[in-house]
């Protein structure tokens, strides 16, 4: 078992609070990734729950163990870190294997426990080299091995792959991924990076100035983000924002054009914030009017830029596009992919969406 609850977690620099009580369930082999921008609090917490931070208030319960005051060494938790943290006077298998060496495990159940890890992660060629003679993925996956070959309850990874390059971080997210699945050990990753959490995670925990903004699936935080931050945050090209008022027959924009109707019915007058995915406008012949600032090819996809009076947009489509830069054209959101913001308070107004 490796169920984690976070109990109104608390942490204080001085007087600084950057963790302002933190409630979070993750169930028993679960993937829940923690995203949100630099210095929202993600590292933090990650690092409250391997015990290399103190809280300050609160409880982190393992399994039905409340381990706030235990010792790293004695959470049954192992952690990855983002620079590999690789000891480079020690070859690969001594690397997996030291902290069972610390812990006095027998020399024939180290070997053993290594080749079994090593074998999982293709590094089984690689045993006898040093950490200087390997590339940067090798490096996360002999980090990854250190951490396998203690069989913990609970897998921490803290930004694992931002020291990779585009082509490695996608592999390696794969590969996680499938490990995670193998092994079926409860993982909690960070990242800032929404296309990993979008792609990794059962779990996402959208973050924000030390809050929890939104807990869901990826699915359910695209398809019904809380807040404007998450909804902008989660999805890429980012969703597009406007201000505008609803009307008898749905959501206007600022100039009075139409932009369509509303998933859910708002009350004639309102102002709000209007956000739509790029992927969920169309081309049409009455809507708003914009002139066409740039297309971008990009293969299955062409990606317009488009300017209104006031706002820039961004509009993907696999229709093929004749318009070019400086064309006028007009856009309307597909129905019921049109969602709505409080122009004050910028929480979703749809039925049901989580409160602030």
């Amino acid at each position: 078992m490796g169920s984690v609850a976070l109990k109104d977690i608390r942490k204080s620099y001085g007087a600084v609070e950057v963790l302002h009580g933190i409630d979070l369930d993750i169930a028993d082999g679960e993937f829940t990734v923690l995203v949100g921008p630099s210095g929202c609090g993600k590292s933090t917490l990650l690092r409250s729950i391997a015990g290399l931070e103190t809280i300050s208030g609160g409880d982190i319960i393992l399994d039905d163990t409340k381990i706030n005051t235990l010792q790293p060494k004695e959470r049954d938790i192992a952690m990855v870190f983002q620079n590999y943290a690789l000891y480079p006077h020690m070859t690969v298998a001594k690397n997996m294997g030291f902290s069972l060496r610390l812990s006095k495990v027998d020399k024939d159940e180290i070997d053993r426990k290594v080749r079994a890890a090593a074998e999982i992660l293709d590094l089984t060629p690689l045993l006898d080299r040093y950490p200087r003679q390997l590339s940067g993925g090798q490096r996360q996956r002999v980090a990854m091995g250190r951490a396998i070959v203690r069989d913990p309850k609970v897998f921490l990874f803290d930004e694992p792959l931002s020291n990779l390059d585009a082509k490695l971080r996608v592999q390696m997210r794969s590969e996680i991924k499938e490990l995670h699945q193998r092994l079926k050990t409860t993982t909690i990753y960070v990242t800032h990076d929404q296309i990993e959490a979008m792609t990794m995670a059962d779990k996402i925990v959208v973050m924000r100035g030390g809050h929890v903004e939104q807990i869901g699936s990826p699915l359910e935080l695209y398809e019904n983000p809380a807040s404007v931050f998450v909804a902008g945050f989660i999805g890429s090209p980012s969703m597009n924002f406007v201000r505008a008022s609803a009307g008898a027959d749905g959501i206007e924009y600022a100039d009075g054009h139409w932009l369509g109707r509303p998933a859910a019915a708002i009350a004639p007058g309102r102002a709000v914030i209007a956000g739509f995915r790029p992927e969920d406008m169309r081309l049409a012949d009455t809507g708003l009017p914009a002139r066409v600032a740039l297309v971008e090819p990009t293969g299955a996809e062409t990606q317009l830029v488009l300017r209104t009076g006031q706002d820039s947009l961004v509009m993907t489509t696999r229709e093929r596009v004749t318009q070019k830069p400086g064309d006028l054209v007009h856009v309307v959101v597909s129905e019921g992919k049109l969602h709505c913001f409080d122009a004050d308070t910028e929480r979703s107004l749809a039925p049901g969406a989580a409160p602030a």
